[in-house]
């Protein structure tokens, strides 16, 4: 029977208009100290955020969005904040903001294998 290792993930989300606090769920981002794993999974739809909001700059959220994939593989070019250790990139990547792209709360679980972990949450959240 193979270990089971906590985890830690958030759902990216895309909130086009702040104040309506109205989203769509674009990817997840996932921590697993055990197995020193940090990894997001993001998927754009394109159709339903221009339904939600056709005014969305949608080259300007993929720029943001790419940011957090950069910050979590810790890409020194990607500014500061991905020079952190894992669990500092994690946790401000998940920080609380008012932007138009946030994380929801982060919640725990326990899994085998971080990385297929991350595109389970990705199939049952952001592709369903």
């Amino acid at each position: 029977m193979q270990e089971k290792h906590l985890f830690e993930y958030a759902v990216v989300r895309v909130v086009p208009r702040v104040e309506r606090e109205e989203f769509i769920n674009a990817g997840i981002i996932l921590y697993c100290r055990d197995q020193r794993f940090l990894g997001v999974m993001i998927s754009v739809d394109e159709q339903r955020l221009h339904a939600l909001c056709p005014l969305l700059d949608i080259d300007e959220l993929r720029e943001h969005l790419l940011a957090f994939e950069q910050i979590a593989l810790g890409n020194k070019e990607a500014g500061p904040i991905a020079k952190l250790d894992l669990a500092g990139r994690f946790r401000w990547l998940t920080a609380t903001r008012s932007t138009v792209v946030q994380a929801s709360k982060v919640h725990p679980g326990l899994c085998t294998d971080a990385g297929e972990m991350l595109e389970r949450l990705h199939g049952q959240l952001v592709k369903c």
